[in-house]
């Protein structure tokens, strides 16, 4: 029961991450950003929260969500459409 507990407490904890990532990206854009500056932008720039912030883009753009062009780090046009519909 506790090894439950402990997976849906790292998902919520990614779920955060992804979030947050996501909406830093989309409030810079439409300045590029790269994993490093994210890391350090979200206060994450231990080796370990880089991970965690690279672990975020990576799924973010699985998603469809980000792109990543080199080491740059930028919202695709799906993330900027909906975003533009949230601000109605």
């Amino acid at each position: 029961m506790e090894e439950r507990e402990n997976i849906r407490s790292t998902a919520r904890e990614d779920a955060a991450r992804e979030s947050a990532v996501l909406q830093l990206v989309l409030a810079l854009h439409p300045t590029a950003v790269t994993l490093e500056e994210l890391a350090r932008e979200l206060g994450e720039d231990t080796s370990g929260g880089r991970e965690d912030v690279e672990r975020a883009v990576r799924d973010l753009a699985a998603a469809g969500l980000l792109h990543r062009s080199q080491s740059l780090v930028l919202p695709t046009r799906a993330a900027l459409r909906f975003d533009e519909l949230l601000e109605r």
